[in-house]
């Protein structure tokens, strides 16, 4: 037997299930926390991102100024466009008060950008 011939043996486990109920209730108290104020502030922090076990990747964030409020869900994946039944389970979870309405996108992108607007007109100035 050779002395410097070691033998061991690795045992991989990988959890492929994700709780999206719960991680999208993360998503959300980030985006709450922390909502972009716009039109200066456009820094997007690791904590409104979620990435499933097969390689979806999930922004959720709420931005606002005086008079609007907007949330946005970007779905992304390396290898190919993200399918409309992954993007609707976290649309379902993510977008509220508002219909979600998917962004027109680049021909071979593998990313998906769906927006909900929220608008107070009691803020809007009046239309000239």
């Amino acid at each position: 037997m050779n002395p410097l011939k070691a033998c061991h043996q690795f045992e991989f486990k990988v959890d492929l299930s994700m709780d999206i109920a719960s991680e999208a209730a993360r998503l959300r108290a980030a985006a709450e926390a922390k909502p972009l104020r716009l039109p200066i502030n456009r820094k997007v922090d690791e904590s409104h991102r979620a990435i499933t076990p097969e390689g979806l990747s999930v922004w959720y964030t709420i931005q606002v100024s005086p008079h609007s409020r907007i949330q946005e869900v970007v779905f992304e994946r390396v290898d190919h466009l993200p399918s409309e039944e992954e993007c609707q389970k976290w649309l379902d979870l993510l977008i509220v008060g508002a219909p979600a309405i998917e962004a027109p996108g680049f021909p071979g992108a593998m990313t998906r950008r769906f927006e909900a607007f929220e608008r107070n007109p009691e803020l809007e100035a009046p239309i000239a």
